[in-house]
């Protein structure tokens, strides 16, 4: 074993304490546990769900799906310049506000009977108003916890969080907000849905064990070598809910000639607006529950995925840019970067949906995990400690 391997191996004293026994396989596929993980953590955790260059000024609003909440939630920018996130729910008898994705308007009239808020929540006209037994103040759309971070939107859907973003972001805040993402101005976006479980997913982004397998004709070259045929991270690092890891980076990348094209073209421009002037270009966040972020300028890539059902998720994939394409090489080595990461997705998609049916038949009890998966096992030791504290809550009445 060469110098570099002893090196790699995550045998901290952290990680250790996570313990070597296999999980248990039904968490990734059984109905019962994924109700339990909606309740305890996504109805009750910060989730990224947007950036504030989709809200460049007052009067844009999104809309996000939230599926495992069936919530639908408006997002705005308002005259104060204020981003505020409600339910997109009329205060009248439920109906949805808005049916499109994103837009500009300072009001929003519900298609029933004609309900109409301004862009701060507040019911400003109805129909015969007089007639109902309340007063419009007391009517306005119903608000949803929404804070941002190096521009970054998440909102949380408890009521009362029980600390607020930056709080639980801890040491990410700072670093976050030193990467392009911070000041980015437009994005590559890439949406999918997938036959599998959230943690299944998310898991292969949490581990370069399969890089060499799955990825040789799309990105195993430039991901893998000589010195670490598997592509390893250096270091791993475990920050209360959250992880990081250090990108092992090759010093002898094997580049198709595209690549090469491509990233010359690409890498001039970002050093005309700074984006490579940050010290994190190989580090990987992984954000309790379901976002990691990793800081190469060459694909400023943010993930996030949400769980649909127990054997259902929709990931979203965004590339953030820093200004608009200034010539046509700069948008050729934008779309390649995109293009480059569906490519490797695709073939990511395969083989995490062929698991997760070999999961489905309850064929396994269990699962395994070496040293170099310890993210994955951290995710799952997280998740099932608030499952368990959730089902301990609601058997003594708590909840």
């Amino acid at each position: 074993m060469n110098e570099l391997h002893q090196y790699q191996k995550p045998e901290s004293a952290e990680a250790l304490a996570l313990g070597t026994d296999p999980v248990p396989a039904g968490p990734y596929y059984q109905d019962d546990y994924f109700a339990l993980e909606r309740e305890s953590i996504f109805k009750r955790t910060w989730l990224n769900i947007g950036h504030v260059c989709e809200l460049p000024e007052p009067g844009y609003f999104i809309v996000r799906e939230l599926d495992f909440a069936n919530a639908s939630i408006l997002v705005t920018r308002a005259r104060d310049d204020v981003i505020r996130a409600f339910h997109n729910v009329c205060t009248h008898r439920g109906t949805q506000l808005v049916a499109t994705d994103s837009g500009k308007r300072s009001t929003f009239t519900c298609p029933y009977h004609g309900w109409t808020f301004n862009n701060t929540g507040e019911l400003r006209g109805a129909p015969d108003f007089e007639r109902f037994y309340v007063e419009k103040q007391d009517c306005g759309l119903h608000e949803v916890s929404v804070e941002v971070c190096a521009g970054l939107i998440f909102v949380n859907l408890d009521p009362s969080p029980t600390q607020g973003l930056r709080d639980f972001l801890g040491p990410f805040v700072d670093q976050w907000e030193q990467l392009p993402v911070a000041r980015a101005t437009t994005y590559s976006e890439y949406v999918y849905e997938i036959n599998a479980n959230w943690k299944l997913t998310y898991d292969n982004f949490q581990e370069n064990y399969h890089l060499r397998f799955i990825h040789a004709r799309s990105g195993g070259g430039g991901a893998v070598g000589e010195e670490n045929p598997f592509g390893y991270p250096i270091r791993y690092g475990f920050h209360g809910d959250h992880r990081t890891q250090e990108i092992w980076s090759n010093p002898s990348p094997v580049l198709s000639d595209t690549q090469k094209f491509a990233f010359g073209k690409l890498i001039p421009a970002l050093m005309q607006k700074d984006a490579l002037q940050h010290p994190f270009g190989r580090s990987y966040w992984a954000t309790f529950p379901n976002l990691f972020m990793i800081g190469t300028p060459t694909q400023p890539f943010v993930h996030y995925v949400m769980p649909v059902s127990a054997r259902k998720s929709r990931g979203v994939i965004r590339l953030y840019w820093v200004g608009e394409d200034t010539n046509a090489s700069e948008r050729f080595g934008r779309e390649f970067s995109m293009t480059m990461a569906r490519d490797v997705h695709s073939e990511d998609r395969r083989v995490i949906e062929a698991a997760q049916r070999g999961l489905n038949s309850g064929a396994l009890e269990h699962i395994h995990l070496q040293s170099q998966e310890v993210l994955l096992r951290h995710l799952f030791t997280r998740v099932d400690e608030k499952v368990q504290a959730y089902k301990k809550a609601l058997a003594g009445g708590a909840v």
